[in-house]
């Protein structure tokens, strides 16, 4: 059997820190050579490997084994820049084309194999990501206790992997799915094996936020010093269908789980949040706003201890790529032949990579201030169609020729766009790029929302007396709409 040649686009430091790795181990194959534009490069040898370029010269008339794979490692190129080595690349005999995902643990010098991993359209797809240097941001946390509730999740996982550069004392995967704890538990201790990241002891926990006790336990012992909430429900669609499941654990879960920090001193509590959470229009959307209310309700209650706590929340809209998102869909449905589904010829929304909001999300909760309201900048919202046209052309086909794409029409609870922000919270920019600040909500203080997440209660949670309401959808329903003038207004609308 041949042995795998393996091609490295790009000859800067990541490139070079994974050819070593590959020259050490020896059971992945041997570097042929490194491809790359730099011209003072260009001709030379680093450890006995050419350079060889300009890369789209090279990648038209080399000639590979069918056992070659190529990797992308520059972290720093621009989404255009990967796009176009993708696509020559995808012209050659290669059996595998990876990438080194440009997130900021690796533009801090820290690249390893492990970390690369087949490339796909969504690599190609939006804005070129903001650069953070995650050591510089995360000192805020060395030594610390940190939790992650939702830890399997998209946004969850990402931001474990992003934690590891951190120094903290421990990490807390915090999940009520088993599998999905398992495997972040699992690629975290992987990824430590392989050099990446600082020695954080790893501990997986398996919970429900809706179980108050538990909660108030479970805080005690763990002895928390942050808390990264990133624990939803969250498919609009799914959650219309089960409203008192949306509202039990996205509203009460957050709420026990902010009671529990305050009583257990928790210093630093950011909440994930959403563009739906903004004059919400779907069951989830409310459990989103009411989701930011109880955490400025508690920054109050912090404010009030006179300690220095810091308890707020950051919102941004869609991220590419999560798990269950349109993206991922327009992948599988690729894969089958298509066709792609759009709901609107017109809907659009606000995109970001995941390791870019979790870089701003760390980032966010350090700089960030006790009772301030975070916004991340998305940049200029895309249109859906745009999206689905583009995953099928990058895939090598031609829209509506090779793969259709088809209209299903909004569902409940969809809106053609997504706002970010209200008029009354006005964003303005902070001194940190792509970070913006939120005014606070003076018409509606916290504290008005209060009896209504008293009358949600007992829908949620068998109550004495109150037996007759217990898990009544159209009794929820019906005092959200009530009490929301946004999604009374658009249930009017949709009827």
């Amino acid at each position: 059997m041949n042995e795998k040649g393996i091609f490295i686009i790009g000859a800067g430091f990541a490139g070079q820190m994974i050819a070593k790795e590959i020259k050490q181990k020896k059971i992945f194959g041997k570097v042929i050579a490194f491809l790359d534009d730099d011209k003072k490069l260009i001709g030379k040898s680093i450890d006995d490997i050419p350079v060889l370029g300009p890369i789209e010269h090279f990648t038209s008339f080399l000639h590979y084994s069918h056992n070659d794979e190529a990797i992308i490692a520059i972290p720093s190129a621009p989404k255009e820049r990967i796009k176009k080595i993708y696509e020559f690349l995808s012209k050659a005999n290669f059996s595998k084309i990876r990438i080194l995902p440009s997130v900021s643990q690796i533009i801090d010098e820290d690249a390893h194999l492990i970390q690369t991993r087949e490339i796909d359209p969504l690599d190609i797809l939006g804005r070129t990501p903001v650069t953070i240097s995650l050591k510089e941001s995360l000192k805020y946390l060395r030594g610390k206790r940190v939790l992650i509730t939702g830890a399997g999740g998209s946004i969850g996982s990402e931001l474990a992997r992003q934690l590891l550069s951190g120094g903290a004392q421990r990490l807390y995967l915090f999940g009520h799915g088993e599998n999905s704890i398992y495997q972040i538990d699992k690629e975290l201790r992987i990824l430590q094996q392989e050099g990446i990241g600082e020695k954080a002891i790893i501990v997986p926990i398996i919970g429900e936020l809706k179980d108050r006790d538990y909660m108030f336990y479970i805080m005690k012992q763990l002895k928390c010093d942050v808390v990264f909430h990133c624990a939803a429900y969250k498919h609009v669609p799914l959650m219309e269908e089960n409203p008192v499941a949306s509202i039990e654990n996205n509203v009460f879960g957050t709420k026990n789980l902010l009671d529990a920090c305050l009583e257990n001193n928790v210093q630093k509590f950011v909440l994930i949040s959403t563009d739906k959470a903004v004059e919400p229009v779907s069951v989830y959307g409310v459990s989103k706003m009411l989701s930011e209310k109880l955490v400025l309700q508690a920054s109050k209650i912090a404010k009030a201890q006179k300690s220095d706590k810091s308890y707020m929340f950051v919102r941004f809209g869609n991220v590419i790529g999560s798990r269950g998102s349109i993206l991922p869909l327009f992948t599988q449905q690729l894969k089958t032949g298509g066709p792609l589904t759009v709901t609107d010829p017109e809907v659009k929304r606000f995109f970001m990579t995941i390791p870019e909001a979790c870089s701003l999300v760390l980032k966010t909760g350090g700089v960030g201030k006790n009772g301030i309201s975070y916004l991340l900048d998305m940049g200029e919202p895309i249109k859906i169609l745009d999206i689905a046209e583009q995953i099928i052309r990058i895939s090598g086909f031609e829209p509506y020729k090779d793969i259709d794409i088809q209209f299903i029409g909004m569902r409940k609870g969809e809106r053609m766009e997504e706002p970010l922000w209200t008029e009354q919270e006005d964003p303005q920019p902070t001194k940190y790029n792509k970070i913006l600040q939120l005014k606070s909500d003076k018409e509606n203080p916290p504290e008005s929302y209060e009896p209504l997440i008293n009358k949600l209660y007992p829908i949620c949670f068998k109550t004495k007396d109150y037996e007759d309401l217990y898990r009544n959808r159209d009794k929820l329903i019906e005092i959200l709409v009530d009490s929301v003038p946004s999604l009374k207004s658009f249930y009017q609308g949709a009827k």
